[in-house]
Parts: C-alpha cells; structure tokens; sequence
C-alpha cells in the first residue's frame, strides 16, 4: 500500500492524468453551456416561423434590433385556393358600383380573383382583419380623396368592415360623395370626389382674358393651380386620416383636349403666362394642395398619397379598341412591356404620373402607399367587358378584388407609423 511519503515522492507521475483530467472537465462545461445558450434545431426552426408569421407591423422578417421597414410593394402574386375563405366579403355589398362587380357581371373566374395572395420579398402581409380594424379604429374618420380609383378602394374597405358590423348609417361628412359610419365603433369612412385636386371647370374668352384670348385660345378648362376642390376642402380638417390620389385624368385627352379643350392654369386669380403643359400644372397643384392640407389638417392627422393605379388596355387605348382579356397576372417580362417607359406605350401614364409623385412627395409629411408596380401584374383583374360599357374597363378594378390588397397595404402601413409615434 502507497504512503503519503511515497505519494509525495512521485508527484510528477501524477500530473499527466491530472491536466487530461481538468481538460476534459473543461471541455464538458463549455458544451453544457453552448447547450444552454442555443436553442435546439426545433425550437430555432419555431422561433423562425413565429417571425414569418408575427413579424412587427412594416418590419421585415428575420431582422434584429435594427430592422428596417418593409417595402410591401416588392415581391409576387401567388395563388392559393385556401385564400380568402371564408370570403372576406361577395358580390352583394350594395356599395359595388355595378360596372365593377365581376361577379353579378358574370366575368370567368370572378370568384378566384381573391385566390391571389401578395407575398413581400422580405416579409409577410397578414389577412385583413375587419373587427380587429374596427377596434383599432374607434372614434376615427378615414376620408378617401381622390378620382374613382379611391373610390374603389374606398368601397372595398367599406364592404370588408360591413360584413362583421351591421350597425351603419349613410351620411356625407365635409361635403363628402359619400360616406358610412360605423356606430358601435364610431368610426367614420367617406370618400371625397375630386379629379384633379385643384378646382376646375369649364372656361370661355372674354374681355377680361386678354393674354390667353391674344394667344389664340378661345375655350377650355380652367384649373386654379392654389385652390382645392370644393368636394374636399374641409376634409382635411374633420379626417384623422387622409388617403389621396390623383393623375389620372391628367392624361385624358378625351376629357382635356390639348386643342379644343385644353387645360389653362390660373394662379391667384390670373392665367399663368405662357400657358402651361399639364404635367407642369400637374407638379404646380401637387405642391400647392400638399401645402394645402398640411397647413388645414388636424393637428395628427395621418396623410397617405397612393401611387398611380396601373390600366391594362392592349391593342389600343380604351376608345380606340383596347381590351385586357388576360386570365392569369402578367411575367415579369410582359409587365415591362406593357409599363416600361421606353416602349411609350398605352398605359405609360402609371410610371409617368408616379414620377411627378414622388418628386412632389420627397420632404413632405405625407406617407407613401406604393400600390403600382404589385398593381402591374394584374391584367386580370379589370371588370374588362362584363362591365356594362360599350368599351371594356381596363382601369377600375373587379370587386372583390386587388384593391382589398391595396387596403391590407394601408393596414399594416398605419399601424406601423402609429407605433412608431
């Protein structure tokens, strides 16, 4: 049996097994704590679909502490049959404007247009949930100001909100088209007619026109480039939230004749001299109606500005034999031929106006609802010809339709901004 006097006497037989002892340990211990640290693959692979699924309002998913907002206006249109079901609402709203239900209409796949779900590149776009906008929205009023293209997301927001709350009364408030209010929320909707933001109407020479009269101009439309339309001038001052839009009856020669009717710009009561084309008056009204209204506007109003809704006419313009009797979203590449700006074609105005758009809305209080280019693929989803006309629309848009998109868009934007405050 070893002693204590010959255990001392060989200590350095011992410190080989001692050190492969404590490395061991250590190496033990730091693994444990690695454990401890990560998650299993199970519960990374859980924690990766929460954020997909939850991601903050706007945020891109898989971010960290300094994530960026998302951009809802990049990324792919995908079908899925278990979309929109059950219905978020059908064709019998009564607030569908005849030529734009596709379904009473009997357009072919009407019923599938909801089926196509927008999927973000960097993030997800939850479904619209009416009661949950509803609460969120007690004791608000929403104005819609702009041509019939709000008006079609104006009804679509309206027809998603009265599918799970009855309680409406009809009222026009600030000399609103039309308007609803929800009375167990409280919450107000109305959508104010204007074309051209500005005021306008009908002009003819007379003695006092001597400058526009010398230029040869005897009849047209007169825009006061500083005024709003009466049908929105107050609202800014009873909404907590705008949305406008504008452009496009500023590239309607059938309503704006460049020759026999064209459009003649005042300011201040004066003509503006020389005479002004309409994609300068264009950027002089959007100047001076955002001035406008963030000088009337409650004091926390949120304002939006939509972008330009795209038309689809192939073949022609609408008066000139165009049709869209396309049956699936438009590649990529078919989106470029129709919208690019190189190829000037038919429906150029989209990208057009939005230039004027953007260049009005940099530096401004406005906040940017990009609807257009996810807008571009939809070839499909005008009233085409089961809209009643004797041309086919390729402008508006079915309902239900893709301006339910539109307004998922606007959602998430709002609560975005709203916890950002």
């Amino acid at each position: 049996m070893a002693t204590a006097r010959d255990l001392r006497s060989k200590p350095n037989s011992l410190l080989p097994l001692l050190s492969l002892l404590c490395f061991v340990s250590l190496l033990l211990a730091l693994s444990l704590f690695r454990r401890a640290a990560s998650p299993t693959p199970a519960a990374a692979s859980h924690q990766t679909l929460e954020v997909k699924r939850h991601p903050p309002a706007g945020a891109a998913a898989g971010g960290g502490g300094g994530r960026r907002p998302c951009d809802y206006s990049v990324g792919s249109w995908i079908y899925d049959p278990s979309f929109e079901s059950p219905v978020r609402y059908d064709g019998s709203c009564k607030e569908i404007f005849k030529g734009w239900n596709c379904i009473a209409g009997g357009k072919p796949g009407a019923r599938d247009l909801g089926k196509w779900r927008w999927k973000p590149a960097a993030c997800d776009l939850p479904a619209f949930d009416p009661v949950g906008f509803l609460e969120m929205n007690r004791n608000t009023n929403i104005g819609f100001v702009g041509d019939s293209l709000n008006r079609n997301m104006f009804v679509s927001l309206f027809c998603s909100l009265k599918k799970v709350s009855g309680e409406v009364k009809k009222w026009r408030p600030a000399g609103a088209d039309r308007g609803f209010t929800f009375l167990r929320y409280n919450l107000t909707i109305a959508y104010h007619r204007t074309n051209l933001l500005a005021r306008y109407g009908r002009w003819s020479a007379n003695a006092d026109d001597g400058e526009l009269v010398s230029l040869g101009y005897k009849e047209g439309y007169r825009v006061d480039v500083d005024l709003p339309e009466g049908t929105w001038a107050a609202a800014p001052q009873f909404h907590d939230i705008l949305i406008f839009n504008t452009g496009h009856w500023w590239w309607a020669p059938s309503k704006f004749d460049p020759i026999k009717s064209p459009m003649l710009f005042f300011r201040n009561g004066q003509p503006l001299i020389p005479p002004l084309k309409p994609d300068i008056g264009l950027d002089l009204v959007l100047e001076n109606m955002m001035k406008y209204v963030s000088k009337e506007a409650k004091s926390g109003t949120i304002k939006f500005f939509r972008t330009q809704s795209p038309r689809h006419f192939e073949g022609g313009d609408w008066d000139q034999g165009g049709s869209c009797p396309r049956s699936k979203p438009l590649l990529p590449e078919q989106v470029e031929d129709l919208f690019g700006l190189e190829n000037n074609g038919t429906n150029v105005e989209a990208r057009l106006v939005n230039q004027h758009l953007y260049k009005a809305l940099k530096g401004s209080d406005f906040h940017v609802l990009d609807i257009t280019h996810l807008s571009e693929f939809r070839a499909d989803a005008h009233p085409s010809t089961y809209g009643g006309k004797k041309h086919d629309d390729c402008m508006h848009w079915c309902l239900p339709g893709i301006t339910d998109t539109w307004n998922d868009i606007f959602v998430m934007l709002l609560t975005q901004i709203r916890q950002s405050r």
